[in-house]
């Protein structure tokens, strides 16, 4: 049985100290005094018998099972407000909203075909997409947020209470402008050295795969690296210069197939990741959410290189 103590209050207070690592930042956002918040942070403690928060220098962070008790709390309040955004939908009319994220990779795949294709059904609902790292829409479809999230396979400690579909397997490449001196043929890791290298950030989920790779092949460390997530940067940027862009095939596939950029050739079928949807396991789609699922499995179907 839940414990009644514990009141929806309790729960939005605690999720939204650990997304600000604030008691300041959250009070702001929730609209009461710091006290408030202090007051019932203590609350959940004493019905919890743990500390959820700890001293960090000036600031404070979560606790082990302040990370534990945050998966299910985020899990909660993001089955009540489905709920209620369901019943809300369902009075007015309307079909539930479908919040999207969206992975740069899938971004100009995959998604615009899939969204041609969900439009087709007809089904009212409201359509809402972002972009960003993965990491930061992991932490919102866990919060609610969003109802999806498409791109590469988190890594497992990141994958608690979500469920995840593969669609396809996609690897990382070497990709600059059309007429680069490194496509002219030589030792294309021994010239890296003389180009700017754009590299994806330590937070993303690429990452991991490309400093893998770069140390298999000799390269321990970057000479002239540039960190960036975004894409429109990175297409521009190489574009118009003698960079090395290393990035998701999906996010410059187009561009390949125009000859605008070229993958150099190298052999990079060891950073392939597994490429699908995930979502909240404990939450059952909506119809429009279902439909929406099932037109990007075919979009993917159609343009995703095979696995």
């Amino acid at each position: 049985m839940i414990d009644s103590r514990i009141k929806v209050r309790h729960l939005q207070t605690f999720v939204e100290v650990a997304r600000q690592k604030s008691v300041m930042k959250a009070a702001v956002l929730l609209h009461v005094s710091q006290p408030a918040v202090t007051k019932t942070i203590r609350e959940l403690e004493e019905v919890l018998d743990v500390a959820v928060f700890e001293r960090d220098g000036r600031g404070i962070r979560i606790t082990r099972m302040g990370e534990v008790f945050l998966r299910h709390a985020g899990a909660a309040l993001a089955a009540l407000r489905y709920g209620l955004d369901s019943v809300s939908q369902a009075r007015a009319g309307e079909a539930p909203p479908v919040r999207i994220g969206a992975l740069p990779t899938v971004s100009t795949r995959i998604m615009p075909r899939a969204m041609r294709l969900f439009l087709a059904e007809e089904t009212g609902a409201r359509i809402k997409i972002v972009t960003g790292e993965n990491a930061v829409l992991l932490e919102q479809l866990r919060l609610g947020d969003l109802d999806l999230v498409v791109g590469r396979l988190a890594a497992p400690e990141q994958m608690t209470g979500f469920s995840f579909e593969h669609l396809y397997s996609e690897k990382v490449v070497f990709c600059v402008r059309a007429g680069h001196p490194l496509l002219s043929g030589g030792a294309v890791f021994a010239g890296l050295d003389a180009y700017p290298v754009l590299m994806p950030t330590e937070g993303s989920i690429i990452r991991p795969f490309v400093e893998r790779f770069l140390i298999a092949n000799g390269i321990a460390d970057v000479a002239n690296p540039i960190e960036t997530v975004s894409d429109a940067f990175g297409r521009a940027f190489v574009r118009d210069s003698d960079a090395v862009w290393i990035i998701s095939e999906g996010v410059v596939a187009g561009d390949i197939a125009e000859g605008v950029l070229s993958a150099l050739p190298i052999d990079t079928s060891e950073t392939k990741g597994a490429v699908g949807f995930t979502v909240r396991a404990e939450i059952a789609p909506s119809l429009p959410l279902a439909i929406l699922m099932q037109t990007i499995r075919e979009a993917a179907g159609a343009v995703a290189p095979r696995a």
